[in-house]
């Protein structure tokens, strides 16, 4: 490589390669765990949380897309996956009609109960177990900042 770029240096390309494990691997294993205990993907679970949450367990279809950090398109396939399934309807919005709600059925809560303490569980054990809360402080302000500036830079 030569010395007349933008490199990492040592520090950073750690600091990276860490970085790149954590956002390769986790995402990976919350599959794993979801999909075994639960059949759903961490998006899906995303998804019915995000749901649950909601007043009224509804929410606009473009509104859930960014509580879940998932463009509108990837949400509309998990959308029609979900409502297949039983645990999401979605219908107009009576007030605009140009929005859809979606809205977590009986069956979305009871699958979201079932997965969520594995799924809290495996949370933990994967990452805040080893962390005291100074850590968990200061991991939550920096996954903010690079959220932020990822967000900054997609405008």
């Amino acid at each position: 490589m030569s010395d007349d770029g933008p490199w990492l240096d040592d520090e950073e390309m750690e600091a990276w390669m860490a970085l790149v494990g954590v956002f390769t691997k986790l995402p990976a294993a919350l599959d794993e765990q979801l999909r075994r205990d639960a059949r759903l993907s961490h998006f899906e679970y995303g998804v019915l949380a995000a749901l649950e949450q909601s007043e009224g367990h509804t929410n606009r279809m473009s509104d859930l897309a960014f509580l879940c950090n998932g463009s509108l398109s990837r949400l509309s396939h998990v959308a029609r996956r979900l409502e297949d399934a039983g645990l999401i309807e979605r219908f107009p919005s009576p007030t605009d009609g140009r929005a859809t709600l979606a809205r977590i059925t009986e069956q979305g809560v009871h699958r979201l109960a079932k997965a969520a303490p594995g799924h809290v569980e495996l949370v933990r054990r994967l990452v805040f177990d080893e962390l005291d809360g100074q850590e968990i402080a200061r991991l939550r302000t920096l996954s903010r900042r690079i959220v932020d500036r990822i967000e900054e830079s997609s405008q």
